[in-house]
């Protein structure tokens, strides 16, 4: 674990426990919450207030082999939020929060455009580093389109306009463990690569399941529509709908029909209007099936992974990632998934 103060100096922090919360749920994916024995990193002196003000935590987590040798992946890159703790014997606890922070604190201060048929990548482009000057900004993998006009109040919510610049082109946008900040669709549960598989058994990984099913928040059609007289464009509407009838949630089955809506100036076309639907339609319906794991520690986990779980009575399905804890100690993972199908 390092910290990276605002002054430019790199200090590498031992700790005494921690964990780290990735949640695709959250504007604010990755946060974290670590214990330090230096109570020194106290900020008690002005100049002290100023080297943490606007510093940085990189945690990463790994194995130490005989050897020496050192295999570590990052955790994440945090904002430090606060810092708390006995200043004469410690511990001192830091808590931090993604870099989505930075740009969701940025409100804007005056109306913001994006005039000029700009594209949704440009223009979620523009919005990050507009307020993280230097900025990594990735496309991984989404379809780029230009997007309608769309102007932000003063006041306005910035990361709330990006995630709806993305929308738009039926993709998400969030920073990774690296700090970069990742334009993406969700993977698609029966196409993806199985990342991790969790089994049961002595030789498993698998501590322990609870599987729940709960229709709040589900939808099974999405209606999303789009009118921009700036642009001079029509209306357009396009609805995507669960139509596989094998699915729980099949929109002309017993679950019956529960429709969302959504629009946005941004939705100048039926094809940017069906991307948005199809999108939110995804993050609609995946929630049919929630299962709360409990496993050995995997640190190279992503919200959005595809996992393979084979419970102790041989059945098999795959999941997806939504949410994970995973400690800075020896301890297990708890994992949040969704979307559960029989794996055969």
């Amino acid at each position: 674990m390092q910290l990276l103060r605002a002054d430019g100096v790199v200090i590498d922090l031992p700790h005494t426990e921690g964990s780290v919360t990735v949640d695709r749920g959250n504007a604010v994916r990755r946060t974290c919450s670590v214990s330090v024995p230096d109570v020194t990193l106290l900020p008690m002196t002005p100049t002290d207030q100023l080297a943490i003000y606007g510093a940085r935590l990189r945690i990463r987590r790994g194995v130490i082999y005989g050897d020496g040798s050192i295999e570590a992946v990052p955790l994440g890159l945090f904002r430090i939020d606060s810092i708390s703790g006995d200043p004469a014997f410690g511990p001192v606890t830091i808590s931090g929060s993604g870099l989505e922070a930075v740009i969701a604190d940025d409100k804007f201060t005056a109306p913001y455009s994006t005039r000029g048929a700009t594209n949704a990548i440009t223009a979620i482009t523009n919005l990050i580093q507009s307020s993280m000057p230097g900025a990594a900004v990735a496309n991984g993998g989404a379809s780029d389109a230009a997007i309608g006009t769309m102007t932000w109040d003063a006041q306005g919510d910035r990361w709330a306009a990006v995630q709806e610049c993305a929308t738009a082109i039926g993709a998400e946008v969030y920073a990774d463990a690296d700090g970069q900040f990742i334009i993406a669709e969700l993977p698609d549960l029966l196409t993806a690569p199985v990342a991790w598989d969790i089994d049961a058994g002595t030789t498993g990984v698998l501590i322990s399941a609870d599987r729940a099913f709960s229709r709040d928040g589900m939808y099974n059609m999405v209606v999303a529509s789009g009118e921009n007289a700036e642009d001079g464009a029509a209306p357009v509407t396009a609805t995507a709908s669960d139509t596989d009838p094998t699915s729980p949630t099949y929109v002309s089955g017993p679950f019956g029909r529960v429709p969302l809506f959504y629009a946005s100036a941004t939705l100048t076309t039926t094809a940017l209007a069906l991307n948005a639907a199809q999108k939110l339609l995804r993050d609609s319906v995946k929630p049919n099936a929630t299962v709360s794991l409990t496993s050995l520690p995997n640190p190279c986990l992503e919200p959005g992974d595809v996992l393979r779980v084979t419970y102790e009575d041989g059945r098999r399905e795959l999941q997806q990632v939504q949410s994970f804890t995973i400690s800075l100690g020896l301890d297990s993972i708890s994992i949040e998934t969704i979307g559960g199908k029989q794996d055969t």
